[in-house]
């Protein structure tokens, strides 16, 4: 007889295993062990919102299994994550294995550590059903939301839709943001810019006042103003006329929430927020970093001692100043939970480089352990240098001051672990009345440019802002809209398809409160007030369901149709001769035959474009998008022809080895040959090897594409 210990996953079953003797039985569910049926909405409204759970065909045996360890079993001890969707799937487990309720108990950790288990194995308790309730709430709102609004949108617009509660919202803030961009209206403005020179070193200073008066962003707006002062410049004296030196100090940033981990990890790794959260489970259930869906930036005391203390041994006494506390700015923040930061701050990066680890699992801990690190160390210290140069113009007998700014790192504090983007920028050692050489008066014409579209991260962050959804839905919402067909990524930014303004305008005009973000955000509000026993589930439910259905009823009687119709084309069916049509799928459009379901014929339609291809010479090369959603670049002559690259080619062949050059997302256009001497140095992209490899079978999988039934 021993113990048995249920968790989600086999390699946080064998983690766990290693800190729990001969009496205990570590098993795995493999994740959720039963749910909603999918042929059926599986919520009897008219019952309390009762929810009819199944398990999957797939978990039968896996069920049948854990049934029979849980029969010889002394306790069963759930282990299952410490949120509320790990507390479902516990209460699941529970009515699934039918065990007495005092033979059940619940164990929670923080982190999959020795010291964590063996406490939680110490003090275990009761189902928390108020977690389970709101866990539940969530799924039967988003199932009557998803089952009953998809089919309205499949009568009114077209079949394959789909709508869901989060989904909708975030498909919106994408959609209106690229209203705003393609209103957008570039206006020109100017700025005087100026090379300097005193005491032998050079600096930049651009013109900020002209005659006591401050410049603004649109003081000069054409070309002849511009070049008007320059002409009043000519020949001028500058002189320092004012020096203003100061001391700054920049403190670090909270350890990393969810939110934060996904927008850090997009900005400094290039990952999406599915990657990063898959990324982060695995370390998590490996026993490295603590759990990572969280909304807190506190950090245990424990922990903080530590980290101090291992900051001044490897940088010195002066680089911390104590632990720090922070405290939590988003809305609905779990203050009882923790920060995500490595279980062992001596655990360094380096030593984990030995043990065989993936570089991407590498990356993401490195970032991780610097962020915790750093945010119980010392901030930084600056000296800034904001020298003022003023010329008096013999033209117009302005007086035209010019501002140069300095900034020299004093003391790196949090930086020495935690580098960024900041830069030191050096300016002379100058007085006031001392003469400037200006080298160079330059006029720089430039235009406003548009909001960027969303990326992951700026999406995390305003979904966040908004206080809608919680840092288990962030990565799964991006995937859905993805995945659904709403969205598709562009150069790592998430741009709306043309289905997605049709769906959107529709639902923004007759369901007003699916796609608005304080109501969404309210209700979130509400599933934590279930969460925290304040309310109750079936009310809840009943203020949402009752005035969504009944403006369902109505809508689906009056709301004219607004179909997308198919693409008419000249081409005909190479098998039953009738029209071929331009359709819409995940992976973007394609050709299918008018005649579909009887006849399935379909293609990808073949692009062209001005870059030749230089592999085969016939086709050219095409932006593409891989299963996932990744943009890659491809000869339209596929398969016949394989040449494919990840950044965007020029047209231009390289000079030494002939191969295409292509421009990466940031800095200059590189060969796309990695062999080829002109990238030392770079970061190659091209083809061969790996990477051709890659694209041969991520082309391969966009089989349904080709497939009109995935419509």
């Amino acid at each position: 007889m021993s113990r048995l210990v249920i968790v989600e996953s086999p390699t946080k079953a064998k983690t766990i295993s290693k800190f729990l003797g001969k009496g205990y039985v570590v098993e795995s569910s493999f994740g959720h062990i039963r749910d909603l049926p999918k042929s059926k909405t599986g919520v009897d409204v008219e019952n309390d919102f009762t929810p009819t759970y199944l398990v999957p065909r797939e978990k039968k045996a896996r069920v049948k299994e854990l049934k029979a360890l849980a029969a010889d079993a002394t306790e069963i001890l759930f282990a299952t994550d410490e949120d509320r969707e790990g507390e479902a799937i516990s209460w699941h487990l529970a009515e699934v294995l039918g065990e007495k309720p005092e033979k059940i108990k619940r164990i929670t950790f923080h982190e999959i550590t020795k010291k964590a288990i063996l406490h939680a194995v110490e003090n275990p308790r009761t189902l928390d059903l108020h977690l389970v309730d709101a866990q539940q709430a969530r799924r039967i709102v988003d199932r009557l939301v998803g089952y009953e609004l998809s089919p309205f949108l499949w009568k009114k617009v077209r079949g394959g839709l789909s709508a869901g509660r989060v989904q909708s919202v975030a498909v919106r803030l994408i959609v209106e943001r690229e209203r705003e961009i393609l209103a957008f209206k570039p206006e020109e403005y100017w700025t005087i810019d100026a090379k300097m020179a005193a005491d032998g070193k050079e600096f930049d200073a651009k013109l900020s006042q002209i005659a006591g008066e401050k410049l603004e962003k649109f003081s000069i707006t054409d070309a002849s103003a511009a070049h008007a002062i320059e002409k009043n410049l000519s020949g001028a004296k500058f002189l320092v006329a004012d020096v203003e030196k100061k001391s700054a100090t920049r403190q670090p940033a909270p350890p990393f929430t969810t939110s934060t981990l996904q927008q850090e990890a997009n900005r400094r790794l290039g990952a999406t927020a599915k990657v990063t959260m898959m990324l982060a489970q695995r370390l998590y259930e490996q026993g490295y970093i603590t759990y990572m869906r969280t909304d807190s930036v506190n950090l245990n005391a424990d922990f903080q001692t530590d980290a101090v203390a291992f900051a001044r041994e490897k940088f010195g006494a002066d680089y911390t100043t104590g632990p720090r506390a922070y405290t939590n700015k988003s809305k609905g923040a779990q203050e009882a939970h923790e920060a995500i930061r490595p279980t062992d701050i001596r655990q360094i990066p380096e030593l984990l480089a030995s043990t065989g680890m993936e570089p991407k699992m590498m990356k993401m801990y490195d970032l991780i352990w610097r962020r915790a690190l750093a945010s119980q160390m010392a901030g930084v210290e600056f000296n800034q240098t904001g020298i003022d140069i003023e010329a008096t113009s013999a033209v117009d007998k302005k007086t035209y001051t010019f501002r140069a700014n300095g900034q020299v790192i004093k003391f790196a504090g949090f930086m020495a672990v935690y580098p960024d983007a900041q830069k030191e920028t050096i300016v002379p050692e100058v007085q006031v009345g001392d003469a400037v050489d200006a080298r160079e008066i330059l006029s720089v014409q430039h235009f406003t440019e548009p909001p960027a579209r969303y990326n992951d991260a700026t999406l995390v962050k305003i979904l966040e802002e908004h206080g809608i959804g919680r840092p288990s839905t962030y990565a799964p919402t991006i995937a859905t809209v993805i995945d659904r067909g709403y969205v598709e990524r562009e150069e790592r930014r998430l741009k709306p398809t043309e289905i997605a303004f049709i769906v959107n305008d529709m639902l923004v005009e007759h369901f007003p409160q699916i796609t608005n973000y304080e109501f969404t955000a309210d209700l979130e509000n509400q599933l934590d007030e279930i969460a925290d026993g304040e309310k109750e589930m079936v009310p809840v439910l009943h203020a949402f369901y009752d005035p969504f259905k009944k403006n369902l009823v109505e809508k689906i009687k009056s709301v004219v149709a607004q179909k997308a119709p198919d693409e008419p084309t000249d081409e005909v069916c190479d098998k039953c001769a009738k029209p071929m049509v331009i359709k819409v799928g995940r992976f973007g459009k394609f050709m299918a035959c008018s005649g579909y379901p009887t006849c399935k014929n379909a293609k990808p339609i073949h692009e062209t474009s001005d870059v030749k291809c230089p592999l085969c010479g016939e086709g050219d090369i095409v932006p593409r998008k891989s299963k996932k959603g990744k943009a890659f670049y491809s000869c339209n002559r596929y398969p016949d022809c394989k040449n494919a690259y990840w950044d965007k080619p020029t047209g231009k062949l390289c000079v030494a080895c002939e191969a295409m050059m292509v421009q990466p997302l940031r800095g200059d256009a590189k060969c796309s040959n990695k062999e080829c001497k002109t990238n030392e140095g770079k970061a190659a992209t091209g083809r061969g090897g790996r990477f051709k490899k890659k694209i041969d079978k991520s082309t391969e999988s966009e089989g349904d594409e080709k497939n009109p039934s995935a419509e």
